[in-house]
């Protein structure tokens, strides 16, 4: 266990250290992000700083797998799928990829993923544990494509990735420590963790490097893989991971549904979720990236952990933590039209 804390310590170093490279070598050969009237930052700023949290956490990855705190299939559904999301991003970041082979890419990932974790696990409702067939699967990959994308939508200020990881991370390893059917599979969120950590260290208000397409992809694909793993140990756990991403599922599926209705498309930069209307409203990015922090503290991760105990259906627990969120979207406007 000491040795893993070092493990774990020397996660946080290393992606420190190699953000602040990043960030040189972005300085170095002007790879800014420009702002516009699409931005909710106002200076030119390095971006793709979330490689960091890539490189640190796959090199990692690998030594859990050789130390046999993590399987094999998951390693290799992570590996895979992270590795082929985060590429798809970084050839974005250097260039552009017309948003239906990104898409594509995205669905590859995704089923690479999902194959190597044993497909879609049985959910839990009401009692009752329903097991999923092919549309089950399909359900799946869409899941994964989703949170992959939303994750991407979200990152829009400084800051708010790298604290949703952390909080949604440190609450799955509650779930995982306070239970008994999971408890083998903490080493990984720990892992990102710290590797997100390090990188928060640049991009904390006011961020000096941006996470770019290759670490919000990479963060999207990943979590939404530990959330399947979970479930595979028990199937209660895949409701209480939804409800620790509420945050990010909300804002993101209600901008996304809003900006469809008025027939807009939707895979355009834009800034109309409802995290940026309140960045714009309180003249900071700062007391909206604590207040997700806060939210996922006080909030969610308590209801999550309640439905990991079996205390509370997963669906029930689901509708009594989104609510909030939706009618706090609601009044910062998510998916409205952008007025400043």
């Amino acid at each position: 266990m000491i040795k893993l804390g070092w493990f774990f310590l020397v996660a946080f170093i290393a992606s420190a250290v190699l953000t602040g490279m990043l960030r040189r070598y972005a300085l170095a050969n002007s790879l800014m992000d420009i702002p516009n009237d699409r931005s909710s930052h106002e200076i030119p700023t390095p971006r793709g700083g979330g490689l960091a949290i890539v490189i640190v956490f796959l090199a990692g990855l690998w030594v859990l797998s050789e130390m046999g705190l993590v399987v094999q299939k998951a390693m290799w559904a992570v590996f895979g799928a992270g590795v082929w999301v985060a590429a798809v991003g970084f050839l974005d970041d250097h260039g552009h990829i017309p948003a239906r082979w990104r898409l594509l890419a995205h669905f590859i990932g995704a089923a690479w993923g999902l194959y190597w974790l044993g497909g879609a696990p049985p959910v839990a409702i009401f009692g009752y544990t329903i097991t999923p067939g092919w549309i089950g699967q399909i359900l799946g990959l869409f899941y994964l494509v989703w949170l992959l994308n939303l994750y991407n939508f979200m990152d829009g200020i400084d800051g708010i990735a790298g604290i949703e990881a952390i909080s949604v991370c440190l609450g799955a390893v509650l779930l995982y420590l306070t239970g008994s059917e999971a408890a083998g599979i903490y080493a990984l969120p720990v892992l990102l963790v710290m590797a997100a950590a390090g990188f928060l260290l640049w991009n904390f208000p006011p961020a000096r490097i941006f996470m770019g397409d290759a670490g919000s992809g990479f963060l999207g694909i990943v979590l939404g893989l530990f959330s399947i793993q979970a479930a595979w140990s028990a199937p209660q756990y895949f409701w209480s991971w939804l409800i620790l991403l509420g945050v990010f599922i909300v804002d993101a599926t209600l901008t996304l549904f809003r900006r469809w209705l008025r027939g807009e498309k939707v895979y355009q930069a834009h800034r109309s979720h409802a995290y940026q209307f309140a960045s714009r409203h309180y003249g900071a990015h700062k007391p909206v990236t604590l207040a997700v922090a806060a939210i996922n503290i006080v909030w969610l991760i308590p209801i999550a952990l309640w439905v990991g105990s079996g205390g509370l259906d997963g669906l029930i627990g689901v509708v009594l933590a989104f609510c909030p969120l939706l009618l706090l979207a609601i009044r910062f406007n998510a998916g409205g039209r952008e007025t400043a």
